[in-house]
């Protein structure tokens, strides 16, 4: 099957030189902040799908654009220090990713524009009024809805039909976790699946809530903490016999059993089309919230035989690559 990698090895030029030109900054030109939650290595195929989605519109960095990134190494405690370092550069707009950091992000920068390269529901969590017309500051593509959690449920479900019980890994920071649980279990309760919510506040407590998922199947949303954590989270569920479901490719790519999401590219192309409006002179609240229009599912074939399991041939059929 064709292996399509990360959007990682594009980036390389990106992070061996500042994207402002020499540090220097030519009058009147435009600022873009981009607050990544994690390392500057792992935000680096989003980086550089960006920065190609900014070219695309005519931006040229460091000449007509200029970009200043900030890395918060999956601390999402270093979220809004960065934001305020942003805001002191007096940057034009802020682009993030994730409920957490678009929150954060919010509440420490009154009145820069805000553009969300992916989010839990942003109408369900607050953030937004509506999606055709978000008010406020805020603007960028939703990454996970209920539609997206639930066609992951499904397809877990289907490849392992056992499973009668599902753990679901999230982040306890993360504001939109009522929401998004409250819409899972309306799923579980149609397929005759049981599920767990499990919070989880940090690095350390990783073992113990896998742990938690024991006897079941794991479920785990997506989120800058578990990207972090993604090789260590599909290895424990390995060693405790957990069929995985992640929410994006690069987690069956570390080693989980299946995953179901959209394409990062997509959303980073289209945040960048979105701050290419704002810098234009458009609010972001009169910009309509985008949603990803492809999704991919990914089956680890490696993982499935550590564990024993027999894929449906139907499902490997349905899925967009398989790793083997």
């Amino acid at each position: 099957m064709e292996r399509r990698t990360f959007l990682g090895t594009l980036a390389g030029g990106l992070l061996a030189a500042p994207l402002a030109a020499d540090g220097q900054e030519a009058r009147g030109v435009p600022k873009v902040g981009v607050v990544m939650p994690w390392t500057r290595q792992e935000s680096s195929g989003a980086l550089e799908s960006f920065m190609r989605g900014l070219r695309s519109l005519g931006w040229v960095e460091g000449q007509t654009v200029l970009i200043e990134a900030r890395y918060a190494d999956g601390r999402a405690d270093r979220v809004p220090g960065l934001s305020m370092e942003l805001a002191s550069l007096k940057v034009n707009v802020i682009v993030t990713v994730g409920t957490t950091a678009i929150q954060a992000v919010r509440d420490v920068t009154p009145d820069i524009p805000i553009v969300m390269a992916g989010g839990g529901d942003p109408v369900g969590t607050g953030l937004v009024t509506t999606l055709a017309r978000p008010g406020g500051r805020i603007t960028g593509v939703s990454l996970v809805g209920k539609e997206v959690l639930g066609k992951a449920l499904e397809l877990l479900k289907t490849a392992v039909p056992r499973t009668a019980r599902v753990g679901v890994l999230m982040n306890a920071a993360n504001p939109a976790n009522g929401f998004l649980f409250k819409e899972m279990v309306a799923v579980g309760n149609v397929i005759g699946v049981q599920l767990h919510r499990i919070d989880v506040e940090g690095g350390a407590d990783m073992d113990a809530a896998v742990a938690g998922a024991q006897g079941g199947g794991l479920l785990v949303l997506a989120d800058p903490l578990f990207f972090v954590h993604r090789v260590r989270i599909a290895d424990l569920a390995l060693r405790r016999r957990l069929p995985s479901m992640f929410i994006g490719r690069p987690y069956a790519e570390a080693g989980g059993l299946l995953s179901y999401g959209i394409l990062l590219d997509e959303v980073w192309a289209r945040a960048a089309g979105l701050v290419d409006r704002i810098l234009k002179g458009s609010k972001p609240g009169d910009l309509p919230i985008e949603q990803p229009t492809k999704f991919e599912f990914v089956i680890n074939l490696k993982t499935a035989k550590a564990l024993g399991l027999t894929i449906p041939p139907s499902l490997l059929q349905r899925a967009d690559q398989v790793i083997e």
